[in-house]
């Protein structure tokens, strides 16, 4: 269980709900068109299947996506973003263009800093 933090400014909430490694991955995926479990494996590379279904769930908990059992077998389960997590991809979409345009800047910034890391240890 996630514990609350008290928040001082709107950023709080919303990475509360939204941050970690792949949740905005996630809901970026999940609101350009509904997306099924194995979709989302494939567009979101390096998550693992555990780590997947527990991001899915938290986000489903915290009513940014919607997950539709279809009772099929083989099992056919679809999640679709709600009003909420649209709000939130919506939101995110400048954070996105900032990261396209600066993104090449700090992996050089990283990439140096670990060059001096390296030498510093020698």
């Amino acid at each position: 269980m996630r514990r609350k933090q008290p928040h001082s400014c709107g950023l709080g909430p919303a990475f509360n709900v939204i941050g970690g490694k792949w949740k905005a991955l996630i809901l970026w995926e999940v609101h350009i068109k509904p997306r099924r479990f194995g979709e989302l494996k494939r567009l979101v590379p390096g998550i693992s299947e555990k780590m997947l279904i527990q991001q899915l769930r938290q986000m489903e908990e915290d009513g940014l996506l919607a997950r539709e059992d279809f009772g099929e077998i083989p099992p056919r389960v679809e999640y679709t973003v709600t009003q909420l997590g649209t709000s939130l991809a919506t939101a995110l979409t400048p954070v996105g263009r900032w990261g396209e345009e600066h993104g090449a800047e700090i992996e050089e910034r990283w990439r140096r800093r670990e060059q001096e890391t390296m030498s510093a240890s020698r």
